[in-house]
């Protein structure tokens, strides 16, 4: 314990240069006192390392003095083995200097760590990006982090979603995040950081200013922030439902966490016949449409009146392409021509891999989408 404590502290005054023993305390989550007696060690052991006094005193090594990388545990050098990201080190323009430190890196290990970080390589993989998601092209990624390393500003051409469509700002980058496979730009923009998406930068000019970065500034806190600030955002309204447990259970897998997560916490008790009644966060009346009828007629939509008359017109429709099973009919029969009374289209696009629910009077599998035609209005 004491001796992975001083390589540490050894480390920490190599990285940072001069710090205090309270600092160092606080990093090492040790009394001052135990600081005073590791550096007195130190000095003991040949490492060149003195104090200097007065109020910017502090604890530091002699110019020039490095220690080579020794001291790594087995499980340390696994786990900088297992944290080298090709994929997105290669699009941060950063593909060979990765390549080149994991070479360094091995040469200066053991025989013994350097074998075990060849084995992480060849039993773990990390694929960042989600399911069903193509790679978003990002060609000034490159740009924006050597921008962001230099502190240097920037000017760029912006799609959003809003109109007008295209506009071109002036930012102060203050860091790059991978999200799911998606690269953001945390930037200052007007005095205020705001979240760009890479992917929408349609030109990026560096300019030869200084960037201006808060002192304060954590891009991880600020990150954290943002994600939560959005996924509470984002959600602009809320349906009252009723639904089976099952259903409710199958929300984890259907529906986006937010959503999953506040029709569990909010859920009663269940009824006698195994139903229970819930609020969920919704974006709007299509958006709470279209992730409600995931769960077929084990869901009844109480409210708003909007959301249901949709859910509603959506299952008539479905009931006029599809004819009962007493009623078969060949497949590809064209269904009654001209519009059909109080029916209205599906408000989405035709999706494939729908799942299949468990009916609670039968429990018996059927799809989804003859589910969705008994849903009661």
């Amino acid at each position: 314990m004491r001796a992975s404590r001083l390589v540490s502290l050894l480390l920490l005054l190599q990285a940072r240069g001069r710090m205090t023993a309270a600092e160092l305390a606080d990093a090492l989550e040790v009394s001052v006192r135990t600081v005073y007696r590791d550096v007195e060690s130190l000095g003991a052991a040949g490492v060149p390392v003195y104090a200097e006094r007065g109020p910017a005193g502090g604890y530091r090594l002699l110019d020039g003095y490095r220690t080579r990388l020794t001291g790594l545990t087995a499980g340390e050098a696994e786990a900088l083995f297992l944290a080298g990201m090709p994929g997105p080190a290669a699009e941060l323009g950063l593909g060979s200097v990765l390549a080149t430190a994991e070479l360094k890196l091995r040469a200066a290990l053991p025989t013994d760590l350097a074998d075990r970080g060849a084995r992480i390589r060849q039993r773990f993989h990390l694929d960042a990006p989600s399911w069903f998601r193509e790679p978003e092209p990002t060609p000034h990624l490159a740009a924006l982090a050597t921008a962001v390393w230099e502190d240097r500003r920037i000017s760029v051409r912006y799609r959003r979603w809003q109109a007008p469509r295209e506009v071109t700002r002036t930012l102060d980058p203050l860091g790059v995040v991978l999200k799911a496979g998606r690269w953001y730009l945390v930037a200052a923009a007007s005095g205020q950081v705001r979240t760009y998406r890479v992917g929408a930068i349609l030109d990026l000019t560096v300019l030869d200013e200084p960037a201006e970065r808060p002192a304060a500034f954590d891009l991880a806190d600020c990150w954290q922030e943002h994600a939560a600030r959005y996924e509470q955002g984002v959600y602009r309204a809320e349906a009252r439902v009723r639904m089976t447990v099952a259903a409710l259970a199958q929300t984890t897998y259907l529906f986006p966490p937010a959503m999953s997560r506040a029709a569990q916490d909010r859920a009663d008790a269940p009824d006698t016949d195994g139903w229970v009644t819930t609020t969920v966060p919704i974006e709007s009346i299509r958006h709470g449409c279209v992730e409600l009828l995931k769960l077929g007629a084990q869901v009844e939509v109480l409210a708003p009146p909007e959301l249901r008359e949709r859910i509603a017109s959506t299952a008539h429709a479905l009931a006029a392409l599809y004819p009962p099973p007493s009623e078969p009919q060949p497949a590809g029969t064209p269904p009654p021509a001209g519009p059909q009374p109080g029916v209205a289209a599906p408000p989405w696009e035709p999706h494939s891999g729908v799942a299949a629910l468990e009916t609670p009077t039968a429990g018996t599998e059927v799809p989804a989408v003859e589910a969705v035609v008994a849903i009661r209005r």
